[in-house]
Formats: C-alpha cells, sequence, structure tokens
C-alpha cells in the first residue's frame, strides 16, 4: 500500500507544535500530528506568564489548541516517530505502530526531555510542588520554603533567582561544579547550601511538604526544583544531519525556523533557550508558515510551474 502524503508532518504536540499546526492547516495544506499530548511538559504546568492569559492549566491550553489545529483540518496521531530518513521527493517517517508516511515538509517540536531525578515522590508529585523550570514556576512559590537540586550553572542561577520570591531557598548538590565567582556569589547570598548531599526522596501526599536527604537531614519545603540541566530529544535531528549550535544540544535555525536540512523546521526548546511557553509559540507560528509554504512551492515545482515569490 502507498505511503500517505502530507504537505506538513508536525513532530510534537506542545505549544510549538499545535501552533505550527494551526498555521499550516489554515494555508490549506494537509498536516499531520504525530505525538502524545499529555507527553508536553505544558501538560501538568500552571500558566501566568502568558499575554492575555491570566492563571491558567496547560493541559487546557494543549486542549483547547488541540481542538483548534483540528478544526482547520490537521490530523493527528498520538504516537512518536521512530525513524525519519529522505525518500525521493518527501521524508519517508515510520511511527512506533509501523506506520509509513511520507511528509513534504517536516517540523521538528519534540521539547527537550528533562533529567529527571529518580528519587521517590518526583514522578507522583509532579506539577503538586516538584517543577523543573525555575523561571516557569517560582512565582507560585512566594513567601514559601524551597529547594533546587543540583550542582552545577542552572541549580545555582536557579537558586539565586529564588531568593527574590521564597522565604527560604535550599541548594543541594553532591558536587557543586560552578564557576569560583558564582560560588562566592551563592556563599555570600541567603541560600542554604547542602554540599555533598543528595535527595533520598521526595515528601508528600498530595503536595510536596519536604526532602529527606542521604546524610539524614530533612528538610521541610513546599516547592522541589530539579535543575540538572536538560538534554535534546536530537536523535532523529541526527539522522538528518542538521546543524547543532554551539552547545550541541539543540537545533540551530534561521529567522523563518529553518534547519540545515531542506524542507525542515524547528520550533520551540528544541531549539533553544530560553524554555518559555510564549517562545515555543511563536516560532510554532513562524514553522508552521514556512512548512506550509515549502511545501505548496515544492508541488508547483513538481507539476512545472513556477512558484510565487514568498508570502
Amino acid at each position: 500500500m502507498d505511503k500517505p502524503i502530507y504537505d506538513v508532518v508536525i513532530l510534537g504536540s506542545g505549544p510549538a507544535g499545535l501552533q505550527a499546526a494551526i498555521h499550516a492547516s489554515r494555508k490549506k495544506t494537509r498536516v499531520l500530528i504525530l505525538g502524545r499530548v499529555g507527553k508536553s511538559s505544558l501538560a501538568w504546568a500552571h500558566v501566568e506568564n502568558f499575554l492575555g492569559l491570566v492563571r491558567t492549566t496547560g493541559e487546557q491550553m494543549l486542549a483547547t489548541g488541540l481542538e483548534q489545529a483540528r478544526s482547520f483540518g490537521a490530523e493527528i496521531l498520538e504516537e512518536d516517530a521512530l525513524s525519519i530518513a529522505p525518500n525521493g521527493l518527501c521524508l519517508g517517517i515510520e511511527t512506533e505502530s509501523g506506520r509509513h508516511v511520507c511528509a513534504r515538509s517536516l517540523v521538528i517540536a519534540t521539547g527537550t526531555t528533562r533529567n529527571r531525578l529518580g528519587a521517590p515522590g518526583e514522578k507522583e508529585l509532579l506539577g503538586r510542588g516538584v517543577s523543573y523550570c525555575v523561571d516557569c514556576d517560582g512565582g507560585f512559590f512566594r513567601g514559601e520554603d524551597v529547594a533546587v537540586v543540583g550542582g552545577q550553572s542552572a541549580a545555582a542561577g536557579g537558586a539565586l533567582t529564588l531568593l527574590g520570591l521564597a522565604r527560604t531557598v535550599h541548594l543541594v548538590a553532591q558536587k557543586l561544579e560552578v564557576s569560583p565567582t558564582l560560588r562566592d556569589k551563592l556563599v555570600n547570598s541567603g541560600v542554604i547550601l547542602h554540599e555533598g548531599a543528595k535527595v533520598e526522596a521526595i515528601e508528600g501526599a498530595t503536595q510536596v511538604t519536604g526532602l529527606t536527604l542521604s546524610n539524614g537531614t530533612r528538610l521541610a519545603v513546599a516547592g522541589v526544583f530539579i535543575e540538572l540541566g536538560a538534554k535534546g530529544v536530537l536523535e532523529l535531528a541526527a539522522a538528518l544531519g542538521l546543524t547543532l549550535d554551539d552547545t550541541m544540544k539543540y537545533i540551530q535555525t534561521d529567522k523563518k525556523q529553518a534547519t540545515s536540512a531542506p524542507g525542515v523546521f524547528a520550533a520551540g526548546d528544541i531549539t533553544g533557550p530560553p524554555l518559555q511557553m510564549a517562545k515555543a509559540v511563536g516560532e510554532g507560528c513562524v514553522a508552521g508558515i514556512s512548512a506550509a509554504t515549502y511545501a505548496k512551492n515544492q508541488k508547483l515545482a513538481q507539476e512545472g510551474v513556477t512558484p510565487p515569490d514568498e508570502e
């Protein structure tokens, strides 16, 4: 059986992917979204810093975004892509169920996978006091006692940021690996450093109430920020030979969200910080329009018609 051909295939169903689907579909192209909406990091977030919205849930935003994308004609397949490879005039994509599709253009909006701590209570209390982003969720813990877990610059910077919001800030690090300048700044700040310890368990029934450390210390906190860095989901990007940025963690794009591979675009956290929804939505908009335009022009070229000037 022939593989179905889509003008635009979008990897990822978070804010960047759904926004790309909305704009690509509105340009009357056939769009397929690959990914599980519930896997987006936005699904368990609370949102208070997005223009026009005053405190809503990420889960609700994703549900509404998916409904919008579908209303404009986008299809969704709640599976992940296993492989991508050039296949003649399109990109051949195999999904986890063994389904094969062809894409005239591709938008990679998979986000990044946060490094997990692996401690008891982490998964159960995610969104209930456990967070992976100080910049995203720090404001919800004003006047509270909180802890940051991690030993590198992301954790140290997060702890210093929280000093302006929280009542007490603990930093738990098995080994603090930061520059001497940043270490001095931490030592001379109000951050309480627990170096040489690791988190044994995150406590709480329905909300975080504390941490148990390997040295026997118990910290009574309402929030735990796990700042171990973010690892890029770049295996598919590597298969396409995409150029990465200087950190080798994120996909490099231009102002049209185009990557180094023709017809492949990227948007959202996978293109680098700031890892914020507003950036993801904006880049998704641009990527969706760019991918749809590329697919339309490709079809015209195959028909021997000169594509119009870019919109």
